[in-house]
């Protein structure tokens, strides 16, 4: 059962401390303060953690806010390993978390990037299908786009090819004018500033004491300190479900984390992308296929596949962490899982392990590219929610207890939805925990 739980649905430098502005508690309590060290401590110095210190501190102004990041800079997992796409909310069904918090997320953090000084740029995007069982999907793509609020055209193959010189085998797609790129890292060291709260860095949970009426008490590794606050905010990502267990809650649910590899494209061979290109995705996955992204610093990355991780933080195939591997193969979900999609995961493991393969599932949008133009480029780690009978989490998942706001999943669309989230969990934060 999930304890005291409610559930609802619809996921590089060092800061050097640049975040500890004067008033920040640090796990300090101040005179007259003699039960908490902060109002509202937060575990996880992602997108989504900062976003809800930044939805926090605008609520409150006067709430003293901690963010708990394990590493020794922000934005060191999720939010700094991905594609850069501020995604439109075309994909997403309707009525769903995901659409509304995409659709409202990507204006709203493309104005924060403009009054922040953050590197972003509008590029618009193309969906193309290759084969003729792809136009149905796409279809109901531009249905979806468009009960979403996204403003969607449906282009033929000239049209494509005007646009996407390298895009030869459309039969048709969907121009989607509102997707751009995002310097994520520097979105996140935006928010920290913004939001004046103190981050500590190297700072992991290893425990936490709830109880009713005096809020939480959390303990972290190496240092062995311990913070009191009025209310606790897991935003662990890959983390989430181990501290929501900490917490006393089950959340009903496991992170399952799988690996994104990318390539970036030889120099050479980068103009044969002009602007991010995606394939029609299977409805059945949360993933949406190998596909072109060109980044803001002119590169073009072409990924991510997506398969299963040999730890929480697997990066390549060398990163083992055998207590961790041991936790995930040991959940029913996964098996389930494996058992209803085995046909797409052996696809998606043959192109992990063949670059043949991988170009093999690029040429599907761009034909000239050949093995030889597939140079490495940094992989990340998707956290993604599994339950029991095997099912992927299709939405953003928050849940509350006593004292305590776990986000459960939050994978893509979180980086461009972030600031929507934020305050999706600041209004439960304050809810829950009595916050003046």
């Amino acid at each position: 059962m999930m304890s005291h739980m409610t559930a609802a649905r619809s996921g590089e430098q060092a800061d050097d401390g640049e975040h500890a502005p004067a008033g920040g508690t640090g796990g300090t309590a101040k005179p007259g303060r003699r039960r908490y060290d902060c109002d509202v401590l937060i575990v996880g110095g992602g997108l989504v953690g900062l976003a809800t210190a930044h939805a926090l501190r605008a609520a409150r102004p006067g709430a003293e806010v901690l963010v708990l990041e394990k590493e020794p800079g922000l934005a060191r997992h999720q939010s700094g390993r991905n594609s850069g796409v501020i995604h439109s909310g075309v994909y997403y069904r309707p009525g769903s978390l995901k659409a509304r918090f995409a659709v409202r997320g990507q204006e709203a953090l493309k104005r924060f990037c403009a009054e922040h000084g953050v590197q972003h740029a509008v590029t618009g995007k193309l969906i193309v299908a290759t084969a003729a069982a792809e136009l149905p999907v796409l279809a109901e793509l531009a249905r979806r786009g468009r009960s979403n609020g996204v403003p969607v055209t449906e282009v033929g193959p000239a049209q494509i090819e005007r646009r996407e010189p390298g895009v030869r085998r459309a039969r048709a797609g969907l121009l989607v004018e509102t997707t751009g790129v995002a310097d994520f890292p520097g979105v996140a060291r935006a928010l920290a500033r913004a939001s004046g709260a103190h981050v500590r860095y190297g700072a992991e949970v290893v425990a936490v004491d709830r109880r009713p009426g005096l809020g939480v008490a959390v303990r972290t590794a190496p240092d062995g300190r311990t913070v009191r606050a009025r209310v606790l905010v897991n935003c662990a990502g890959l983390h989430a479900d181990r501290i929501a267990r900490l917490a006393g809650d089950e959340p009903r649910l496991r992170i399952v984390p799988f690996r994104g590899e990318f390539y970036r494209l030889r120099p050479l061979a980068s103009g044969l992308v002009r602007g991010p290109v995606y394939p029609v995705p299977d409805p059945a996955f949360p993933f949406l296929g190998v596909h072109a992204t060109t980044g803001l610093d002119g590169e073009v990355h072409l990924g991510p596949n997506a398969v299963l991780a040999l730890a929480r933080e697997g990066y390549d195939w060398r990163t083992v962490r055998p207590g961790e591997l041991a936790h995930t193969l040991a959940y029913p979900g996964v098996w389930r899982l494996a058992a209803r999609h085995w046909r797409a995961g052996a696809g998606e493991l043959r192109r992990s392990l063949s670059r043949r393969a991988f170009a093999r599932a690029v040429r599907r949008l761009l034909p000239d590219v050949t093995e030889a133009d597939l140079l490495p480029s940094p992989a990340g780690v998707r956290a993604q929610a599994v339950t029991p009978d095997g099912r992927l989490v299709d939405d953003f998942r928050f849940a509350t207890a006593p004292h305590t706001v776990h986000v459960l999943n939050a994978p893509s669309p979180a980086a461009t939805a972030c600031l929507p989230i934020g305050e999706e969990i600041a209004r439960r934060a304050l809810t829950v925990g009595g916050v003046g």
